[in-house]
């Protein structure tokens, strides 16, 4: 399938935004492969088109986001050096549920393999970039660093909601005697703030930060992305460029790059061949099975948040994989009633395939270690590995996964953090 080229020929950068014309609404305009030099393109249509643009993007695709009016939105649709003009709609955060609650070493933790009642495990060697509404910085059982705001440019990526740090916890909250251990305790986290305090972003804010994670992870040794993200969509086999969807040429380059993403399965009951990021080949989706003792065997009974769901069943909400080809890139973890870092301090309970997906990431930034089993392979080839080392993993089942399938609803092994 043809990508666009990565050259890097701007920094995805947000400018000042033109006073808004009342017929303009926000729009995502991506570059042909054949454009040589896109700042040069951008600048003379922004010239001559008069208009001004908001972020601007380089690597994981090339082009921009602005405010356009039809007449605006024509001459660009028109423009030989324009691959697509799509509006700039709205993403948000997978659904959770949030609780407070506590303990040392999660069920779901343990589930997967990551820790026992008396070890945990240790800190992967690549950094997971984490791509949700930001984290808190100063958490002390975070090791957390500053990527990008896209959503207040030029500020700290904070976590105002507490989403992203709940996420973050679940990939790598430190074995420090406080609070929770993740599934791979002090992995470096990078803050990518893409969503705002109300869980929502816009396609331009989503693509500022896949640029940056684009234009980063070489240098940072990112070698993870988790998006526990969704939005509506499909992948139409050839990486957005058939159904003009901008996310999926980003993600698609990015992949090209190096960087495996994982990505939630949603929670809407149903099959994801119509959410995305879920649905795009090149990323790992996670759905969400249930866990209430970190044992196998479907003994557990405590589902405090959760009183409906059952132990070592899939989790009635979450998504899942219908055709053969979403199945051939799903996998399972813990999504119920799952206790991590909390914004401030502490921590909370949430559920979701919001909370499966970082167990994933984590397992995969673990399997890409440089002592690990996925070392030098590029993403689809850590996809591959880690889903057949995970179904490899016996006795450690659920209702739901190959060995016990369900008609018509694939769920995936469960993710293995053992490797």
């Amino acid at each position: 399938m043809r990508r666009l080229a990565c050259a890097v020929v701007l920094a995805a950068v947000a400018v000042p935004a033109a006073p808004a014309d009342a017929a303009s609404t926000p729009h995502v305009v991506l570059l042909s492969d054949q454009v040589a030099d896109a700042g040069t393109v951008i600048r003379a249509r922004e010239r001559s088109l008069g208009f001004i643009t908001r972020f601007r993007y380089a690597t994981a695709a090339r082009g921009f986001s602005a405010s356009l009016n039809e007449k605006q939105v024509a001459r660009l649709t028109a423009d030989p050096a324009v691959l697509m003009v799509v509006p700039d709609t709205e993403v948000t955060g997978a659904g959770t549920a949030a609780i407070a609650a506590g303990e040392q070493a999660p069920a779901g933790v343990r589930r997967i393999g990551a820790a026992t009642a008396g070890t945990a495990s240790t800190a992967a060697t690549g950094a997971v970039a984490v791509l949700d509404t930001g984290i808190d910085l100063a958490n002390p059982d975070l090791d957390a660093r500053h990527g990008v705001n896209c959503i207040t440019p030029s500020t700290p990526a904070r976590d105002d909601n507490g989403h992203g740090t709940h996420v973050a916890g679940i990939i790598g909250a430190r074995n420090a005697g406080r609070d929770v251990v993740g599934v791979a305790p002090g992995t470096t986290v990078y803050a990518v703030k893409v969503l705002n305090a109300r869980k929502t972003g816009t396609l331009s804010q989503l693509l500022c930060g896949i640029d940056w994670v684009a234009r980063n992870a070489a240098a940072l040794g990112i070698t993870t992305a988790n998006m526990s993200i969704s939005g509506t969509g499909s992948d139409d086999g050839q990486c957005g460029r058939a159904n003009r969807d901008a996310q999926h040429v980003a993600v698609c380059n990015v992949v090209a790059a190096g960087v495996t993403f994982v990505a939630s399965a949603g929670n809407s009951g149903r099959g994801f061949g119509t959410t995305i990021p879920a649905a795009y080949r090149e990323v790992l989706t996670a759905t969400a099975m249930n866990d209430a003792d970190g044992l196998p065997g479907g003994r557990g009974t405590a589902f405090g948040c959760k009183t409906t769901e059952k132990d070592d069943r899939f989790s009635t909400s979450s998504n899942f994989a219908v055709t053969s080809a979403d199945a051939a890139h799903v996998i399972a973890a813990p999504g119920t009633c799952i206790v991590s870092s909390k914004a401030g301090g502490g921590t909370a309970t949430y559920t979701g395939t919001s909370q499966a997906a970082p167990h994933v990431a984590a397992a995969v930034a673990t399997c890409r270690s440089v002592d690990g089993p996925c070392a030098g392979l590029a993403p689809a080839a850590v996809i591959a590995k880690v889903r057949a080392l995970s179904s490899a993993v016996t006795g450690a089942g659920f209702v739901g996964d190959p060995f016990s399938p369900v008609t018509g609803k694939a769920f995936g092994p469960l993710v293995s953090a053992r490797s």
